[in-house]
């Protein structure tokens, strides 16, 4: 291979690593052929010019400056300003050759070294941000920063200078030329070298110098490898773009003081010289942005506040939640078992507590068991812990304000706690004094692979200075050129068409009016170009356009530098001194700006669009300040790029006196689509829609609150369909490398433009609410969307809202405006007004109430919540971050309060505020909130929620090769997928799961691992406990499926529970946790000894659920005595009217029975949220869900012990009604947090609609008694449907096909399955006798005598022929038909029940038994039989199952009774039929079909008459109906009688009367409800209450 074949490899090999330093491939080639071409202009210049061998060339035109730095000081903190001395020459020599002393050699380095791994800057510049003033710079020091951010290894070798360095006049060493002057050159002047000769490259020796540059750059590209093995897995990105740099937040750069760490800006290098560009790329830190550097020295002095020291804030430990006061009634006077575990002493000790116990008293009772000597024990050196859980209780609480302790008491669990010693707990997560934690600045460099954010794109220093340099090269060369006019102004402009597109291809208008004094080249061909090209022979004129030039892309680089945040900059940014300041309540002027153009337009927009235009609005919390403005419609242009030019000034016609401070701007790009071709003239016009193409939105006031000047690039955001509830975000979208950037020019002055604050006014007035008329009253109610004269009458009567504290959000949305000079009079209404308690100030932090003063004021209001209730509206707050104006808020001070002070607080925020990265348009923000939170909670907890992300990535690699995988081979896909969590658990010895920080795990037990078969192929999980007295912690792991929406809701019914709890009616609701930890993956918490109702009801057959049994039979096997049948029923009536209430308002769909679950205790509840808020699941055409909640007949037959209502019905009914009542009162809570979460990015929340389903379902403007007349009918309405067990029984023959071979079968009667080895083998069967059964049923049960071998004791068992009949059933899915004998047939002709059939069909079954019990080993010692004839509980009460509940009416009332609730106002008497019980059957037996009717009496002429509608074939009827009487006078309610009376409806004859009373009226208090039980009489009776 010859030498120039290997040169040429080399160099293509050496630019094509030039990616890495952020050029596209594109630049590179461009950069490329620049270079190939000026080195053959080069070398045809010099073999014209040369002389001899040995004459030296003149002075290059590189010249080497030197100066003086003083760096800037900060506005929040001074710093000193460092003086750093001048190099020498010496030390500029070692800036070029370091260490290497062969550049002083003739001939260069004796012994080449290898090609460099990574560039050093051209012309020795050095990132030195991290080195302090008195840092050495010696031999191998390489003028390295510790903390840059790590570069790809394939770099190309260092660049020698386009005009190679002569050695001195004289010298034999090569080495750099003196410097006449050290004045550097004026940034806006291009100076080019005259009278200097270029020298050509054989005067120097390249190989020396990139050998020493490479010597240079070794230390920091193993520095920057070392930087990037710390920094998390890169991301992958196309070879099309340029390569994203590590964020310059991660980067940790050394710093020597903590007083020093926030300089704005620092020089690259102390032997820093003036580039050819005339200006220094100095690296700058990331508090140079003035904003990022005010939120950190506010955490700085958050931090302070809470000293490690502090242990009421830093316990290191999770403290036990508590309840709210409100909540404590339950268990109060409740007396509990309480068992304490302890080292102290050999067994456990178990107390018998009231709930109002304190903690601190059950340590003293403890220790005087443990010890003999009290008086120098402490009770405050112990705690109780929760056994199998990491959280300890306060010792200053009482028993029953532990959530903990009440969860045991509603699901009868053991209350088990261990004694343990304050001094011996773990109290890792602590912050300590050390450097990362309260010694730490604050800083937003914490944790790469914690906040996973996207990358940041910006060009690198070192490409920026390569393409100055070129461009430098190309301006001199044509400045100094004589000839090939044309080819030079060619290769300038593609060198200026490289810069720009570096600087996001952005071409400012004073570029583009200097190139347009050049010439049309081919790379940009524009009409407006110098058309008499002679003007430039004139060396003048030349120098004049490339100073113009030259000053243009300075411009162009600063605005790029202030507009990325980039971690350069072309000047030290010193602080100059305050600017002049104006109060904006006196600045008349109107607001106007300049549009120049928009910029990096795709170019598939040119053949698709035409006519581009923009929007501009003004708006104030999404409130449109004046009409919007537009600017002229404009084609897309070619200059360097393809760009649409508007050069158009808006104008507002609003003064700037008249914004509010939280003013945003939104500019909107449109376009018309441009016809298709070849269409006709009409389908054209039918084309030209207008089209939103992108949006932008930004603050007018920084927060600094001072109004925006300048030059702004702003990216735009891809317009997509957009609902109503969707916040838009206020930064620029800069994350995506191909936006749109439109260019702004706001207006400069003198004087800074301030909006301050102004004070509350001095006088508000305030009236009482009652002296208000009904109308402006029930105004209130309107909680949604209020009119424009709704919107003027309160804020008309504002001062007599000011007691109702729900009213404020309402007055304060009316406000007329948010002007500077209205505020002081809004200010003073907030200050007079009544405090808000913290869940009505949560309706302040909505998007449209954006004013600072009264968010902080909301916040204040809030800062009285609990620890335990900030985590039930944690998920809302979060979500309110977003309708900030600035990074520091109030809100967030607060969030980082509490989450130092709580270690449960800090952990759900971090996994909050992780999932809400994945927005694109607000993850800047959540980015910085991120990192503060992690500043602020110290190095243990940033480490433990770095293994929580670690555990996280695997079990979602795991659910993903669980999910690619076959059915068949699914579960040994998984076991083999958990082995890596070993070598997780191997390195990390525990990890806290994200479910709950006091799950602390140390393993995972791979053998009782699974998954559901479903479409996400959910993993069931057990992870092994820490604690030795925990069982293992089982855990649903799902990927694919968006948890965000179930958390949503899991909270809402949680909250639901908390106000039912309050008001005094616990509804037994099971809530279980469920925590997105990223967007498709989270964990939900597996409910204990709980089935789906499809499971239930298909251990009946695949048509189980048209059977109405089925729900209690299967609670009746798990609770075998009367006792514990009687409470199970109990809890399954209280937590199904929850389930009932709680699913119908949320519009929770997709109700199938795999989405509803029941525990053995009778706990019913629903899981899977995938669809709420009226969203029903469609098949096809056809809504699914069409009963308005899931309530079914065998849920029914359950609550009425039987298929006939009974009068626990209507305590079910009344229930529903009640809860249903109770969460109406709180409508403003309920639409506060949904509206809250309207930009969260749930697709089924997103909209006004959507709030509006619930403000429907809730019905704020009825009374209680229409809601509970609505309710009822809702009831009814869902047991009636047959569309429920439709779906249900659909969606069992769909799930069918996931039926497993492996799945165990289980016999629906059966509570566990037994084998011949647990039980011993069965010798002998014999059917005895028949006997009958005492169910419902009325059929025969046979007696079984079952005789095993080893036992002498026979056992009798008895069964019934469907049971017989469902053992071979089932035995036929196990084994083939050939195995088994024959059933007798169950087809009888005649009554099936009757004792002869009984007796035939004994004698069928001992046949078949006898074959059975000698079939083949795996038939008759199978699991099913021997489940089969195992003895039950009701075998030994003699029965075939336990007695019916009896819900019989009470002695003494033989002919029923009839509940009313009775009320009188405003002269109408409201009679509401409630419920009936205990009515007599008919003389047929059949049961009646009543209905009421009542009169007012005194009637004669019988007008009063009033009638209920007719309940079916019931004793126990429920109505829930009002009947109303008008125009009663309230003087006459004493003289009036109620004669009610109950009719049964006959259809072909007369009604027959089951009962009636009379009520006298005398006993009714006017204004109050009088709910009772009235006794029914004969006809001849004339009794009244």
């Amino acid at each position: 291979m010859s030498a120039a074949q290997t040169q040429k490899e080399s160099t293509e090999a050496g630019w094509g690593c030039l990616e890495s330093l952020g050029l596209s491939q594109k630049e590179l080639v461009l950069a490329e052929a620049l270079q190939m071409e000026y080195d053959a202009l080069s070398r045809l210049k010099q073999d014209k010019n040369r002389t001899g061998p040995d004459q030296t060339g003149p002075r290059a035109s590189h010249e080497i400056h030197c100066k003086t730095l003083n760096p800037p000081t900060e506005r929040p903190r001074p710093t000193p300003s460092l003086h750093i001395p001048a190099p020498t020459e010496g030390n500029l020599l070692r800036g070029l050759s370091g260490s290497d002393s062969s550049l002083n050699q003739p001939g260069g380095s004796q012994y080449p070294l290898p090609l460099p791994a990574r560039p050093t800057p051209p012309h020795g510049l050095r990132d030195v941000s991290g080195s302090s003033p008195g840092d050495s710079f010696g031999p191998g020091s390489g003028f390295l920063s510790k903390g840059l951010p790590a570069l790809p290894d394939d770099v190309p070798p260092a660049i020698p200078p386009r005009h190679p360095i002569p050695p001195a006049s004289g010298s034999e060493t090569p080495s750099l030329p003196p410097r006449p002057s050290t004045k550097p050159r004026d940034v806006n002047l291009f100076t080019p070298d005259v009278g200097h000769q270029k020298v050509t490259s054989a005067e120097l020796d390249y190989d020396s110098i990139i050998d020493s540059l490479s010597r240079l750059s070794e230390d920091r590209t193993h520095l920057r490898r070392a930087d990037r093995e710390t920094a998390g897995k890169p991301v992958a990105r196309s070879k099309t773009l340029p390569p994203q740099v590590p964020p310059r937040t991660y980067t940790t750069i050394a710093k020597s003081n903590k007083n020093h760490r926030r300089v704005s800006a620092g020089p690259v290098s102390l032997s820093s010289r003036m580039n050819g560009f005339g200006y220094e790329l100095f690296q700058v830190l990331e508090e140079r942005d003035e904003e990022v550097a005010a939120f950190c020295h506010m955490l700085d002095v958050l931090r302070s506040a809470y000293p490690h020291s502090n242990y009421s804030t830093n316990a290191g430990f999770v403290w036990s939640p508590s309840v709210g006061h409100d909540e404590l009634h339950q268990a109060l006077g409740v007396s509990m078992k309480v068992t304490i575990i302890s080292e102290h002493f050999r067994e456990p000790l178990t107390f018998t507590c009231d709930g109002s116990s304190t903690v601190d008293l059950l340590i003293y009772q403890t220790l005087c068991y443990a010890q003999d000597d009290l008086d120098h024990v402490n009770v405050d050196d112990y705690l109780l812990k929760v056994c199998g859980h990491e959280e300890f209780l306060n010792n200053s609480q009482t028993l029953a304000g532990l959530e903990f302790v009440q969860q045991c008491l509603k699901f009868d669990w053991d209350i088990r706690l261990s004694l343990t010693k304050r001094s011996t707990i773990n109290t890792k997560l602590a912050r300590m004094v050390r450097k990362e934690d309260d010694d730490a600045p604050s800083s937003m460099n914490h944790c790469i692979l914690l906040q996973e954010r996207p990358v940041k794109q910006t060009v690198t220093r070192e490409a920026l200075t390569l393409l100055l340099d070129t461009f430098h090269n190309e301006a001199e060369s044509f400045v100094l050129s004589q000839v090939e006019l044309s080819l030079h102004v060619e290769r300038l402009v593609q060198s200026v068409k490289a810069l720009c597109s570096s600087l996001a291809a952005v071409e400012t208008p004073d570029v583009t009016a200097a190139l347009n004094q050049l010439p049309a080249c081919p790379c940009r061909l524009q009409p407006k170009v110098l058309r008499d090209a002679s003007v430039l022979a004139v060396k003048e004129n030349r120098e004049s356009v490339v100073e113009k030039l030259t000053a243009a892309i300075l411009d162009l680089v600063e605005l790029y530098c202030s507009t990325f945040n980039a971690n350069f900059h072309t000047t030290l940014q010193s602080r100059s001194c305050m600017a002049p300041i104006q109060e904006a309540g006196l600045v008349t002027n109107l607001l106007s700006f300049n549009v120049y153009a928009a910029h990096r337009i795709p170019i598939t927009w040119a053949t698709s669009y035409e006519g581009f235009f923009l929007s501009c609005s003004l708006t104030h919390g999404g409130v449109e300040l004046c009409a919007p403005q537009h600017t002229s419609k404009q084609a897309i242009s070619k200059y360097l790029f393809h760009l649409v030019v508007w050069d158009q000034r808006v104008c507002f016609p609003v003064p700037i006196n008249q914004l509010p401070r939280e003013t945003q701007l939104t500019v909107t790009l449109h376009a018309s689509l441009l016809p298709p071709p070849g269409g006709g003239e009409e389908k054209g016009k039918q084309w030209r829609s207008i089209e939103a193409l992108g949006w932008v939105t930004m603050p007018l006031f920084n927060f600094r609150h001072i109004l925006t000047c300048g030059r702004k690039l702003l990216g735009l955001w891809p317009s997509t369909p957009r609902r109503s509830g969707n916040a838009r975000t206020s930064s620029p979208n800069f994350f995506q490398p191909d936006s749109v950037i439109l260019q702004v020019d706001f207006p400069t002055s003198s004087f800074e433009v301030v909006f301050s604050t102004p004070p509350p006014a001095d006088f508000c007035p305030q009236y009482e609410f009652s002296r208000l008329d009904t109308t402006s009253q029930t105004q209130l109610q309107n909680v949604l969307k209020l009119t424009a004269d709704d919107k003027r009458l309160l804020w008309e009567k504002r001062a007599y809202y000011q007691t109702e504290s729900v009213a404020l959000p309402l007055v304060l949305a009316s406000a007329p405006c948010w002007q500077w000079a209205c505020l002081p009079e809004i200010y003073a209404l907030l200050r007079q007004w009544a405090c808000l308690v913290h869940l009505d100030a949560l309706g302040l932090l909505h998007a449209s109430f954006p004013d600072q003063e009264l968010r902080r004021t909301a916040v204040q209001w809030m800062d009285s919540i609990s620890d335990t209730e900030l985590l039930d509206y944690l998920p809302q707050l979060v979500q309110a971050l977003k309708y900030e104006c600035y990074l520091d808020s109030s809100l967030v001070r607060f969030l980082l309060r509490r989450a130092i002070g709580d270690i449960r607080i800090a952990h759900y925020l971090f996994w909050l505020l992780k999932d809400n990265l994945q927005d694109s348009q607000f993850s800047a923000r959540y980015q910085h909130l991120l990192a503060a939170l992690l500043c602020c909670v110290g190095r243990a907890l940033r480490d433990e929620f770095d293994r929580q992300c670690w555990l996280v990535s695997i079990l979602t690699k795991v659910a993903q090769k669980v999910r690619d995988a076959s059915p068949s081979s699914r579960q040994g896909a998984l076991r083999e997928s958990l082995e890596e969590m070993k070598q997780y658990f191997s390195i990390n010895s525990c990890c806290r799961l994200p479910l709950n920080p006091a799950l602390l795990v140390t393993g995972i037990n791979i053998q009782s691992c699974s998954f559901f078969n479903s479409n996400a192929v959910p993993l069931k999980l057990s992870f092994q406990n820490l604690d030795p007295l925990g069982e293992n912690i089982n855990v649903i792991f799902k990927s694919g499926d968006d948890l965000r929406q179930d958390m949503l809701t899991l909270q809402m019914i949680r909250i639901m529970n908390k106000i039912w709890i309050q008001e005094g009616l616990d509804m037994r609701m099971v809530i279980f946790k469920c925590f997105s930890t990223g967007r498709g993956r989270g964990m939900v918490e597996m409910i204990p000894h709980a089935d789906t109702l499809r499971k239930i009801q298909v251990e009946h057959g695949v048509t189980g659920s048209f059977k109405d049994r089925t729900l209690a039979d299967w609670l009746q096997k798990h609770n075998p005595t009367d006792e514990q049948y009687d409470k199970a029923v109990e809890n399954f009536i209280y937590s199904c009217a929850g389930c009932c209430v709680a699913t119908y308002i949320l519009g929770i769909c997709d109700r199938h029975n795999d989405n509803i679950m029941l525990k053995t205790s009778g706990h019913m509840f629903h899981i899977d949220f995938g669809k709420f808020l009226g969203h029903a699941q469609m098949f096809g055409n056809i809504k699914r869900d069409r009963a308005p909640f899931v309530f079914t007949s065998d849920m029914a037959y359950v609550i009425n012990g039987g298929d006939k209502p009974s009068s626990r019905f209507h305590d079910f009914v009344d229930l529903c009604c009640e809860a249903y009542n109770l969460i109406r009162k709180h409508t403003h809570l309920f639409l506060n947090l949904l509206g809250l979460m309207l930009s969260c990015g749930i697709p089924e929340l997103s909209d006004l609609d959507d709030l509006k389903y619930v403000c429907d379902a809730l019905r704020p403007n009825e009374s209680e008694a229409d809601a509970t007349m609505y309710f009822t009918r809702l009831i009814e309405s869902s047991l009636c449907s047959v569309a429920t067990k439709l779906n249900f029984f659909f969606h069992n023959l769909a799930q069918m096909k996931f039926a497993s071979s492996e799945d165990r079968l289980t016999l629906s009667f059966a509570p566990r399955v037994y084998t011949a080895r647990s039980d011993g083998l069965i010798k002998n069967l014999f059917i005895c006798r028949h006997i009958r059964t005492a169910s419902t049923s009325k059929g025969y049960a046979f007696v079984v005598r079952v005789e095993r071998e080893g036992q002498l004791e026979v056992q009798l068992v008895q069964r019934t022929f469907e049971e017989f009949q469902e053992l071979h059933s089932k035995l036929g899915l196990v084994f083939p038909s050939s195995k088994l004998p024959s059933f007798p047939s169950r087809l009888v002709i005649g009554r099936s029940r009757g004792e002869a059939t009984a007796d035939r069909r004994k004698d069928e079954l001992n046949g078949y038994v006898w074959h059975l019990i000698h079939a083949a080993p795996e038939v008759a010692q199978c699991d099913l039989v021997y489940t089969f004839f195992h003895p039950l509980p009701r075998d030994e009460t003699g029965g075939a199952s336990a007695k019916p509940v009896s819900w019989a009416p009470a002695s003494g009332k033989e002919l029923g009774e009839i509940k009313l609730s009775i009320s009188y106002k405003n002269d109408k008497l409201f009679i509401m039929v409630m419920h009936i019980r205990g009515l007599q059957p008919l003389q047929d037996g059949t049961d009646p079909d009543p209905y009421v009717k009542l009169y007012l009496l005194p009637d004669p002429m019988k007008m009063s008459k009033k009638k209920t509608k007719a309940a079916r074939r019931t004793c126990n009827p429920t109505y829930n109906e009002m009947l109303v009487y008008d125009r009663i006078p309230r003087g006459d309610l004493d003289q009036r009688l109620i004669h009610l009376r109950v009719l049964s409806d006959g259809a072909f004859w007369e009604n027959t009367l089951l009962g009636q009373t009379f009520i006298h009226l005398n006993r009714l208090v006017p204004g109050q409800h009088w709910v009772d039980w009235h006794q029914l009489g004969g006809a001849g009776s004339d009794s009244a209450h």
